[in-house]
């Protein structure tokens, strides 16, 4: 899934070279063998996740691969939308999530956003809460306490989409992965996205996943 913005925004191409991504590469092309398993829901289950980018396009395909497969698995997920940031759902279908099964909560500030990640954490229902926080992007202590207690807890990603550069602060020193997104068009209608990893509390920084997908119809 791509969204407008991106797709009439300048060229990325040395955004992504500068994280490290190879053109031409295919659809989850790992750098190494074992990275492959990284960008995944099962790898993220029980963790605090930023994901950021100057841009929403990149970031919300990186989210929207999540959906894909938690609902491929029959995991139950969740998109809280905070201080007006909003996906475009015809792109969000045509990647092939069921709109009908994913909860979509609409807040108007990020501190509603996280009282309602809260809640939907503590039911234990969901494999992945996903919180597009935009840029009012800054959590206080406790709340990264409690959130990512929950999502420990119970095993759900929790992935907090912020727009930022990668030298900017992130929202919290309790986010146990970072990573900073860009696109490139590949062909006529064919883009690749790709998630660099600036922080990772398990493994270390640096690896990076590379996807591709196809632009919405009508702006290629």
């Amino acid at each position: 899934m791509l969204t407008a913005n991106v797709l009439s925004s300048a060229p990325l191409i040395h955004v992504l070279s500068r994280l490290g991504i190879r053109q031409g590469l295919p659809a989850g092309t790992p750098t190494s063998p074992d990275e492959a398993r990284e960008w995944s829901l099962n790898a993220l289950a029980g963790r605090m996740v930023e994901v950021s980018s100057d841009t929403a396009g990149a970031s919300l395909t990186a989210a929207t691969s999540l959906v894909l497969e938690a609902q491929s698995n029959a995991e139950p997920a969740a998109w809280i939308e905070a201080g007006g940031a909003s996906f475009y759902p015809p792109d969000v279908a045509a990647s092939g999530v069921d709109l009908n099964g994913l909860i979509v909560v609409r807040a108007d500030s990020t501190s509603k956003a996280t009282r309602a990640a809260d809640h939907l954490l503590r039911s234990g229902g969901f494999g992945l809460v996903v919180m597009d926080l935009s840029h009012d992007a800054n959590l206080a202590m406790s709340v990264q306490s409690r959130l990512s207690g929950l999502a420990n807890a119970h095993r759900c990603a929790v992935v907090c989409l912020t727009r930022k550069k990668s030298d900017d602060l992130s929202i919290g020193s309790l986010i146990s992965i970072r990573g900073e997104t860009a696109v490139e068009r590949q062909s006529f209608d064919h883009y690749a996205w790709g998630i660099h990893v600036i922080k990772d509390k398990r493994r270390g920084p640096g690896w990076h996943h590379v996807g591709a997908c196809r632009g919405p119809e009508g702006l290629h």
